[in-house]
């Protein structure tokens, strides 16, 4: 993400409660979800709350979202990120890493970042895994709470 602030390289978020960022998350997760565009199950863990680097974690903080999706069928996920990395830009998002991890197994591992939104995704594809998945980590930029708010863990 671009924009970034003196707060560990983040941009800012803009203002909000630590729900309305995870309602945000959920959001965006479940417009990833819909890019995908397989039949599957998602993981249920809601969006965690985090600080941002050098700044009163009191007063800013920072979204994450993790998440993964295991398809109906584990050969649909063949082809599912080259089409994702071209299908994204055109939603906003802009690929700035594609290609394998360092694990032994080279999983195939996609970065976007979302300027207008504040967030990124990071999105691996593990193929050799007993049930082949999608492993989704969406991350915002640093929010700061209103004026007489504080920030919520959970």
């Amino acid at each position: 993400m671009t924009d970034a602030d003196d707060s560990g390289g983040l941009p800012s978020a803009g203002t909000g409660t630590t729900q309305q960022a995870a309602d945000q998350a959920e959001k965006i997760s479940s417009e990833l979800y819909d890019l995908i565009g397989l039949k599957g199950t998602a993981t249920e863990p809601g969006p965690g709350v985090s600080e941002c680097s050098g700044k009163d974690p009191e007063k800013y903080f920072t979204v994450f979202h993790a998440w993964t999706f295991t398809p109906a069928s584990p050969d649909q996920l063949g082809g599912v990120m080259e089409r994702l990395k071209t299908e994204m830009p055109k939603h906003g998002w802009k690929i700035v890493g594609y290609g394998p991890d360092t694990s032994k197994n080279q999983n195939l591992t996609l970065t976007a970042d979302n300027d207008a939104k504040k967030y990124s995704v990071k999105i691996a594809h593990f193929a050799k895994d007993a049930k082949p998945n999608l492993n989704l980590f969406l991350t915002s930029g640093c929010y700061q709470v209103p004026e007489g708010g504080k920030v919520e863990r959970f």
